[in-house]
């Protein structure tokens, strides 16, 4: 039988969009791989899960699932009970056990920038949006891009809700059944490197490190990111 190509699913995180795949994208559509840029409300973790379940169950064929930062936890949730996820991809990721939320992780081990980073805004029925603020964005997310580049993408993030990033992850997840790769940011100013690797061991991931990257790792490390989406898509084929 001819070896099927799985299509990548990419899963950003809080204050990202997709955009910020690109690179990421062009490398493993060259490379002949189907690639799907799920879209991620931000709004709660249980139903940004439900949302992407949806989209994954109306994909045909092999599934590799790759999420960043709290896209990891929603990735975590939404590959439960579904056969054609094959892998799971963590770039700089949560990779929550049941009972546990983003900000609880990311408090877990000290070196985070997040706390002090967080500009609110409150909305209606007293719920809140949370940005980063444009002026730390670079040093506290970014800090291994260009400051101009940096500054586009603070320009052009999209806010996650406080209840999304205080959610505790229900249900069980996923990666205790599907093989799964973590890319380490080990110069991470958002979630330490501490807790990433915690997050790794636990989850019993192949791990790889990118020494030096910030949050953004797959927007400064194109390359290795990209190689290890493939390196799982092949090796659970």
């Amino acid at each position: 039988m001819a070896y099927r190509k799985p299509t990548i699913v990419l899963v950003h995180g809080a204050f990202a969009d997709g955009s910020g795949f690109t690179a990421i994208v062009q490398r493993l559509v060259a490379d002949g791989y189907p690639v799907v840029v799920a879209p991620n409300p931000l709004r709660g973790l249980s139903s940004d899960a439900g949302q992407l379940k949806a989209l994954l169950n109306n994909i045909e064929g092999p599934i590799v699932l790759v999420g960043h930062s709290y896209g990891g936890a929603v990735i975590s949730s939404a590959a439960t009970g579904n056969p054609e996820v094959k892998a799971l991809v963590y770039l700089a990721a949560f990779v929550p056990e049941t009972g546990e939320s983003v900000q609880e992780l990311v408090e877990k081990f000290p070196g985070s920038t997040v706390g002090e980073s967080l500009k609110p805004v409150p909305l209606p029925g007293g719920q809140v949006d949370l940005y980063i603020d444009p002026r730390v964005f670079h040093p506290h997310f970014a800090g291994d891009l260009p400051a101009e580049e940096a500054a586009l993408f603070a320009i052009t993030q999209r806010p996650a809700t406080g209840a999304a990033l205080g959610e505790p992850a229900a249900g069980p997840q996923a990666w205790h059944t599907i093989p799964n790769y973590n890319l380490i940011s080990g110069a991470d100013r958002i979630i330490p490197p501490a807790a990433q690797e915690f997050m790794a061991q636990r989850s019993g991931a192949k791990i790889q490190v990118v020494e030096g990257a910030s949050h953004l790792v797959f927007v400064s490390h194109p390359a290795p990111t990209a190689a290890l989406i493939e390196k799982a898509a092949r090796e659970t084929a």
